[in-house]
C-alpha cells in the first residue's frame, strides 16, 4: 500500500518521530503534499526532506496523524499480521496471563503494542476489542478477522468510546460482533476468585484488568485490619483482602448501583462474608464515617480518571488532595493507604508530590512503600512514555 500524501513536519520538531513516538499533531505540521482522504495512509518527512515514518491520516483530529512503520514498507495485511501476532506472543510466552483457562487478560494495548488506536482484552473464549482511531476503526473488519484467526476466539465483541468517538469521528456506540458474543454476563477466574464480567454492558471492556497485581499486593497488607475500599466497582479489591489475606472486615463504597449489584455476587459465589457493600457518594460516605468515629486499618481509593484533558490537570490535582485527606480522616494510626490515579496526564512524580501536600495538611507522616503501576499485560513503551497510566501507591501513615 503506498502513501496517499506526504505529511511534512515544522523545523526542528521531528526529533520525538526518529524516536519512535507514535502520535503527530496538528501543530507539528508545516504542510501536507498531495490530498490523502481520512484513514489513508501517509509518509512523514521532517523539514529537511528526510523520511520518518509511515502511519494513517486524520484531517478530524487533533493527532493528525498516528505513526506505524519506521522503515519504508507498507501498512499492509502482513505488516498488521505481525503487530498482532508479536502482541500475543507478550501475553502468552513472556508475561504468561494469556492461556490461563477462564482467566482474562490485555492481548493487545494500543500504543504500547505499536497499534495505536486499537485496545483488546481477552475473556475466557471471547475477545472484546475497542478502537480509539478512525483508521484501525475504518480497517475493522481486517483486525477482527485476524484476532479470530489468530486467537481461535469463539467469538469478539468490537466497541467504540463515545468520548474519544467524538473526537476521531467514530460512530459513537456502534458494535460488531464477529462469531457469538453471549449476552448474560461470563465468568473469569482471578486469583482465584470468581468473577461475572457482562461484556455488553461493563466498564470500558469489561473489567480493570490492569490492576490485576496490585490486588494481591494491597492485599498483603491487609491481614488482620478493617478495610475501607472506595471506588470499589465489583469489590476485587475487598474480596482479595478477605479471601487472601483474612481481613477482618471490607466494606465496599461506589456510586453505582449496579456495580455494587455485582459486587455483593461475588462476595456469595467465592463464599466471602466478611465484605460488604454500599452504593453511595464516596466523599459524603467518608464524611459520614468521619463524624461516626469510624476507623479502618487500610483505606484503598481508585477513583475514576479525574484528567481527560491537559486542561484538566489542575482540577484534578485538587480532586485528588481532597480524597485522599478526607481517606486520611478515617484511616487509623499507622494505617495502609493505598490511592490509585488512573490519569495518564497526572504523571507519577506529581501524584507522589501530592501525597506530600496530604501530608503537610494533615500533619501525618506518609512513608511510601510500593510505587506500583499496570499489570505487565499493560505494558509500558519506552518510546511512547503516555502509556504509563496507572500509580498505585501503597503508604504508612503514621
Amino acid at each position: 500500500m503506498s502513501a496517499d500524501g506526504h505529511v511534512i513536519l515544522k523545523a526542528r520538531r521531528a526529533r520525538p518521530f526518529f524516536a519512535r513516538h507514535p502520535w503527530v499533531f496538528d501543530t507539528s505540521i508545516e504542510r501536507v503534499e498531495g490530498s490523502p482522504a481520512a484513514g489513508a495512509p501517509v509518509a512523514v518527512a521532517s523539514a529537511e526532506g528526510k523520511y520518518v515514518a509511515r502511519g494513517l491520516y486524520n484531517p478530524g483530529s487533533t493527532i493528525r496523524v498516528r505513526l506505524y512503520r519506521w522503515d519504508d514498507g507498507p501498512l499492509d495485511e502482513s505488516f498488521w499480521t505481525r503487530r498482532l501476532e508479536s502482541a500475543i506472543r507478550l501475553r502468552t510466552d513472556v508475561v504468561r496471563v494469556g492461556g490461563d483457562p477462564r482467566g482474562a487478560c490485555r492481548l493487545v494495548f494500543s500504543e504500547a503494542d505499536g497499534l495505536s488506536g486499537l485496545t483488546v482484552d481477552r475473556y475466557d473464549r471471547w475477545l472484546v476489542a475497542q478502537f480509539t482511531s478512525l483508521a484501525l476503526y475504518e480497517r475493522r473488519d481486517l483486525f477482527l478477522r485476524l484476532l479470530a484467526e489468530l486467537t481461535s476466539a469463539e467469538g469478539i465483541l468490537a466497541r467504540t468510546e463515545r468520548g474519544i468517538a467524538s473526537r476521531e469521528g467514530l460512530h459513537a456506540g456502534e458494535e460488531q460482533v464477529v462469531g457469538s458474543v453471549p449476552d448474560a454476563p461470563i465468568e473469569i477466574v482471578e486469583h482465584g476468585l470468581r468473577y461475572r464480567v457482562d461484556l455488553r454492558a461493563g466498564q470500558k471492556t469489561g473489567f480493570y484488568l490492569d490492576q490485576r497485581d496490585n490486588r494481591r499486593a494491597v492485599a498483603a497488607y491487609c491481614r488482620g485490619r478493617r478495610v475501607l475500599d472506595l471506588f470499589c466497582f465489583t469489590g476485587a479489591f475487598s474480596l482479595n483482602a478477605v479471601k487472601h489475606c483474612q481481613a477482618s472486615e471490607a466494606i465496599g463504597v461506589d456510586s453505582s448501583a449496579s456495580a455494587i449489584e455485582r459486587a455483593r455476587e461475588h462476595a456469595s459465589i467465592n463464599g466471602v462474608d466478611r465484605a460488604r457493600f454500599e452504593v453511595g457518594d464516596v466523599l459524603e460516605v467518608l464524611e459520614r464515617l468521619r463524624s461516626q468515629g469510624q476507623q479502618f486499618g487500610v483505606v484503598i481509593c481508585d477513583p475514576p480518571k479525574y484528567a481527560r484533558q491537559a486542561k484538566d490537570v489542575e482540577h484534578a490535582l485538587k480532586g485528588y488532595l481532597r480524597l485522599n485527606l478526607a481517606a486520611l480522616d478515617v484511616l487509623a494510626p499507622d494505617g495502609i493507604l493505598a490511592t490509585c490515579s488512573c490519569s495518564g496526564l497526572v504523571g507519577r512524580e506529581l501524584f507522589a508530590d501530592l501525597l506530600g501536600q496530604v501530608a503537610e495538611q494533615s500533619r501525618r507522616p506518609i512513608q511510601i512503600l510500593e510505587q506500583r503501576g499496570q499489570a505487565p499485560d499493560h505494558p509500558v513503551s519506552a518510546s511512547c512514555l503516555e502509556t504509563e497510566y496507572l500509580k498505585c501507591m501503597i503508604c504508612r501513615v503514621e
